[in-house]
């Protein structure tokens, strides 16, 4: 099935992926692609990562080309420091309102794997070259999330925690949300061992119908068949989510995958905001 048909828009110049689902709900959306940038090998070529080796000119041009043709200000573009935890920020006007905002939340090292905000024009980002970037959107009380999903945030919840700290912050209803599931490792190319699934086993009561054993203590896990699991477990349901069903590893052609390029590799950038 092609993009078209799953209801993916691609654009190359720079390389970005949009879903016509998510385009309905009043939120700015992309889940950025490896295309259309200035970086050179191992990074080629829109590797907006600075933490990875590539040129900081490069990454600083591919960023701006990026953000620019989505509309977006940069100085309106929210990053935290993904450590693979469950901590969920919200953006809320005061934290928005605080000097050298959003440029603290980097230098005052705020460790997070979640954000939500019902701010509009502020970019909330997930940076991923394997890992599920999973974007949220409440259409009624106009409040978005962003989630960076790895094996170790997926087993502590992180989606079913963004939901709770909208709800709490907001007044969300997860019945009434819509989730979408960018490019990240799928099933078809992700081993783990033993340790990850004892974890896994505590995490969802479906587990077992995200795993493919392959071996004595080896399995393939699919990270967004999980994912999906515990957001029908939180209360969204199936028909609410969107997936784009995007392999990183199988498709080191269009994005970065730690995976299947290491040791050097980029980062995509995925961001989402309220118009």
């Amino acid at each position: 099935m092609g993009f078209t048909e799953r209801g993916i828009v691609e654009s190359e110049e720079p390389g970005f992926l949009r879903l016509s689902f998510f385009d309905e709900l009043g939120v700015r959306h992309a889940f950025s692609t490896r295309k259309g940038g200035v970086s050179v090998p191992p990074y080629h070529s829109l590797n907006l990562g600075l933490s990875v080796g590539d040129n900081p000119a490069a990454v600083r041009e591919n960023r701006r080309r990026y953000f620019s043709v989505l509309g977006l200000d940069p100085s309106r573009i929210v990053r935290v420091r993904q450590v693979h935890g469950n901590d969920v920020l919200v953006v809320d006007p005061g934290l928005a309102g605080r000097e050298q905002f959003p440029r603290l939340l980097l230098d005052d090292d705020y460790l997070y794997d979640a954000m939500v905000t019902d701010v509009p024009g502020f970019g909330l980002t997930i940076s991923t070259a394997d890992c599920l970037p999973i974007f949220l959107a409440d259409p009624r009380r106009r409040v978005i999330g962003a989630v960076h999903a790895g094996w170790r945030s997926s087993v502590q919840r992180i989606v079913e925690r963004a939901l709770r700290k909208m709800h709490e912050a907001y007044g969300t209803d997860p019945a009434e949300c819509y989730a979408a599931l960018g490019p990240g490792i799928r099933g078809c190319c992700y081993e783990v061992d033993e340790p990850v699934i004892t974890k896994l086993k505590g995490a969802c009561t479906a587990w077992q119908g995200c795993v493919k054993p392959i071996g004595e203590g080896r399995w393939m896990l699919d990270l967004a068949r999980l994912n999906i699991a515990i957001l029908g477990e939180t209360g969204v349901s199936r028909e609410r989510v969107v997936d784009t069903g995007l392999c990183t590893a199988c498709r080191s052609d269009l994005f970065y995958s730690y995976r299947a390029e290491k040791p050097k590799t980029g980062r995509m950038m995925s961001v989402i905001a309220l118009l």
